[in-house]
């Protein structure tokens, strides 16, 4: 009974992504090579002085990305420490100075990390014109840069790879606006709150009161799980019946974190004049996804344990209307799509169902990834797997008729190497520095051992990934912390960015060569195959030493 309702529930998810793939991967194609301006946009490059004709280099397209970036940081750390002043505040105290820091870069890259109780620390108006605004603008950001990319690939001796402010300015108004509109409504429908309550006290039936929190949850929801954000308007984010009420909200819910992540490769396709192309990037995402929900599944109905199968299962941390594979589905999908949002606790699972949660942000989180950077992410993998396969066949890779070389490969390489440092190099300070060791141990860790070993890797593998996700046995509201989580976040966000901007400034330069006999297909299942297996062998080199001191150690003892 169980197996079957799996797969009722598999196909039924399968089913709606098929049906959106082709529409919405080739809107978003047109939305980006368009040359037409909407009038509302016209409106808007006037006032910031944008002329929408005149395409960018990837140097000053950087830059624009850095300096939007950095002045949304600068807003949203302002709102929160003026939070006291504004209206709709509840009350609440302004946010201190290091998480106000540690939140600000968290949202502006996508992350949505939350060290603190959402309802209790921020009021309405720094969701709204703080938090939620950069779930838009922070989502639109990655669309960009996959797209920018795309068109390295497309183009032919050019100098630009578009405009940074276009295209930012498209993927909000014409894409993330109006499916979060529609999508609101839907989760509104299906039982999720949209008020301005505050915190009413209501009489219970026993005769005691109980306080009910309000907000406009559904508004955020949506392009909280739609632009893959992950924070959520409650603690307990999508295991809150106000954010995730029934079991078809959680389906849909899942539906709006792949939706566009999986549509992108159609995206890419068409605009690189060749849908097979497309097709072979969904194939390899969509079998790194079968592979690792399949196993975090089995993880956690086998229910490893005297006190799991005494209960009946791995029930601890799950919630009864969604089950275990509701939530097995739930967390494969938000840890490899770079949301974060959980409908279960990720601290509760089996070890190694624990594990499959941080091995899915290991991989790179390009089964689909996060939106844009899941595309952009598997897009350096195939460059990977082109290089290799040209040095197994003795002569110079190409893909999409573009060479890659030295200058190419070398990109690549530091994209793929950069969050692994950072998750390592996090991990090992905080356990190398006595002071700080101590602190983390005393302070941060409930769970001593190796499963508090593991809360700490999880952690920094969340923040470098922009991922958000945690095992919430973690206090990480402390100065250690904060900071050293708040530049992870940073840096696993914009040294990424900068590789593949770099890139797609070099393939733009370069003219199509003509594909001979020698050239490798990459629209075939043997092209698949190499890039899902280039994926897993580059994760499990470099992770499995220190995986094997926290959930491996743990999961076999």
């Amino acid at each position: 009974m169980t197996a079957w309702l799996f797969v009722a529930l598999f196909a039924t998810l399968i089913l709606m992504l098929g049906i959106a793939y082709r529409p919405l991967g080739d809107y978003m194609a047109a939305t980006f090579t368009t040359r037409k301006d909407l009038k509302v946009e016209r409106g808007f490059y006037r006032l910031i002085g944008v002329d929408s004709r005149v395409d960018q280099s990837w140097p000053v397209y950087l830059r624009s990305v850095v300096a939007f970036s950095v002045l949304g940081v600068l807003l949203l750390y302002v709102l929160q420490r003026t939070q006291a002043v504004l209206p709709y505040s509840l009350g609440l105290a302004p946010v201190p100075e290091g998480l106000s820091f540690n939140t600000a870069i968290s949202f502006v890259t996508n992350t949505n990390w939350q060290s603190y109780t959402p309802e209790t620390t921020v009021g309405y108006t720094v969701q709204m014109a703080g938090l939620v605004v950069q779930n838009f603008l922070s989502a639109a950001v990655g669309l960009a840069i996959a797209i920018t990319l795309v068109r390295g690939f497309a183009a032919h001796r050019s100098g630009t790879i578009g405009n940074f402010w276009v295209d930012i300015t498209r993927a909000t108004l014409r894409i993330l606006l109006p499916l979060s509109i529609v999508f609101a409504v839907v989760l509104i429908v299906g039982g999720v709150i949209q008020n301005f309550n505050g915190f009413p006290t209501v009489h219970t039936l026993t005769g005691g009161t109980a306080t009910i929190p309000g907000g406009p949850v559904a508004s955020q929801e949506a392009i909280k799980l739609l632009g893959n954000n992950g924070g959520g308007f409650f603690n307990v984010n999508s295991a809150h019946p106000f954010e995730n009420p029934t079991a078809w909200t959680n389906l849909v819910e899942i539906f709006l974190m792949l939706l566009i992540p999986f549509s992108l490769p159609r995206t890419f396709g068409k605009m690189v004049g060749d849908n097979r192309q497309g097709y072979a990037i969904l194939g390899a995402m969509a079998t790194i996804f079968v592979i690792s929900l399949v196993a975090l599944t089995l993880f956690e109905l086998q229910g490893a344990g005297t006190a799991t199968q005494a209960a009946g299962g791995a029930l601890e941390g799950k919630e009864q209307r969604f089950g275990i594979l509701g939530s097995t589905l739930f967390a494969t999908t938000s840890t490899l799509t770079s949301t974060g949002a959980v409908n279960s606790m990720h601290d509760s699972f089996t070890p190694l169902g624990g594990m499959m949660t941080m091995l899915n942000m290991m991989t790179g989180e390009v089964a689909p990834g996060g939106i844009g950077a899941g595309l952009y992410g598997i897009l350096m993998v195939a460059i990977i797997s082109v290089f290799l396969a040209g040095l197994m066949v003795g002569r110079t890779p190409e893909y999409l008729g573009k060479k890659i070389g030295s200058r190419e490969i070398k990109l690549a390489s530091l994209y793929i190497l950069m969050t692994p440092t950072l998750v390592l190099l996090g991990t090992g300070l905080s356990f190398a520095i006595p002071a700080i060791k101590d602190n983390i141990e005393k302070v941060s860790i409930f769970n001593p051992g190796q499963h508090g070993f593991s809360e700490v890797l999880y952690a920094f593998t969340s923040a470098a990934n922009n991922n958000g996700s945690a095992f919430a046995g973690l206090s990480a509201n402390t100065p250690w912390l904060n900071a050293a989580l708040g530049a992870t976040m940073f840096l696993g966000r914009f040294l990424p960015i900068v590789f593949v901007v770099a890139l797609a400034g070099s393939l733009a330069a370069q003219d199509k060569v003509p594909a001979t006999s020698g050239t490798l297909p990459t629209h075939r299942p043997l092209f698949v195959t190499f890039v899902v297996g280039v994926v897993i062998i580059v994760a499990a080199l470099t992770y499995f030493p220190v995986l094997a001191l926290g959930p491996l150690a743990e999961g076999l003892h």
